[in-house]
C-alpha cells in the first residue's frame, strides 16, 4: 500500500520517517518530494508497506501525530489523476 504523508517537517529526512514507520511493520520504500530546483523538501512523501494491515495501522496510528515540531497527516495515497 502507498501511503501519503503531509506537513512533515523540512528538516525530517527519509530515514526519520522509515523509522517511524517502522514501528508498526516492514517498509519497503520512503520518498520524500523535492523541488527540482532547489533540491528542498516540499513538505511531503510517500511511503510503500506491503502488508496492509500494517499500512492501517501506521496509518491510523500517526495521522494527527506530532513529528518535528509538525502534525503529520497520513493517509493512504491515491492514484494520480490523469490530465
Amino acid at each position: 500500500m502507498t501511503i501519503y504523508v503531509g506537513n512533515i517537517s523540512f528538516k525530517l529526512r527519509e530515514n526519520d520517517l522509515k523509522d517511524a514507520f517502522a514501528e508498526f511493520g516492514v517498509v519497503s520504500s520512503v520518498k520524500i518530494i523535492k523541488d527540482k530546483v532547489s533540491k528542498k523538501s516540499k513538505g511531503y512523501g510517500f511511503i510503500e508497506m506491503d502488508n496492509e494491515a500494517e499500512a492501517e495501522n501506521a496509518i491510523n496510528s500517526l495521522n494527527g501525530k506530532e513529528m518535528d515540531g509538525r502534525v503529520l497527516k497520513v493517509h493512504k495515497a491515491h492514484p494520480r489523476k490523469e490530465e
